[in-house]
């Protein structure tokens, strides 16, 4: 199976408020490359509806970036029709293999992790996953997940053991993403700092600039390294 090309540089998943769908569509026009629908607790057709409405004001700026639906298979299901390119699991909901056998080969699954031995576990399924969220990078109001924090020091064994791209997660700002690229992440997850921002577009923006300024740096020194060891 080929693997879809996913820019998870800029990985905005959505929090609670009136302007999501605004902040969304800010988002995507200022590069983020993939939106997570997560709004919770809300009924699965309250979600459809959100969905529906992110995907058609994030297109309308940005046809390249890639909706995903937080946890609900069954409305990424719903709306793969309507523009809806996967999903997002977590370690509880349905296995992996089973969400790729009902959103088909093309669908974007990504997969929670946070430990050593989670992102071991998640090679068994590289066939069936696109990319591992892994954190929380640092302590978060927006998710308890039960795991330690992560650290900056902690991602380059996670992204060594990992076969598929690693997404940090967990508090991560746009003050982050140039030391998590240097890390050797593939891409930086953020709520709070979009939500948040006065100008969220701009943010994205600077997410985009920082996370590339820290891929060029952490090349150059690993290719220093290889010529001088």
């Amino acid at each position: 199976m080929t693997k879809p090309e996913i820019d998870l540089r800029c990985y905005f998943v959505t929090g609670q408020g009136p302007d999501v769908v605004e902040r969304a569509r800010q988002a995507a026009a200022g590069g983020a490359g993939v939106i997570q629908v997560r709004s919770k607790p809300i009924s699965a057709r309250e979600l459809y509806a959100l969905s529906r409405a992110v995907v058609e004001a994030v297109h309308a700026v940005n046809p390249q970036a890639r909706v995903l639906i937080d946890d609900r298979v069954d409305v990424a299901l719903a709306l793969q029709g309507h523009g809806i390119a996967g999903v997002h699991v977590g370690q509880d909901d349905l296995d992996v293999r089973v969400v790729r056998e009902l959103l088909g080969p093309d669908a974007i699954i990504g997969l929670t992790t946070g430990t050593l031995e989670l992102a071991r576990a998640a090679n068994d399924v590289a066939d069936c996953i696109d990319y591992i969220g892994c954190g929380p990078f640092r302590a978060t109001p927006t998710k308890d997940s039960g795991r330690a924090p992560i650290g900056l020091d902690g991602y380059p064994e996670l992204v060594a053991a990992s076969d598929v791209p690693l997404v940090a997660i967990g508090d991560v700002t746009a003050d982050d993403a140039y030391d998590l690229a240097r890390a050797g992440v593939d891409g930086c997850a953020i709520v709070r700092g979009i939500m948040h921002a006065d100008d969220a577009k701009a943010y994205c923006e600077r997410v985009v600039a920082e996370y590339d300024r820290g891929v060029q740096d952490h090349s150059t020194t690993a290719s220093s390294y290889a010529q001088n060891p």
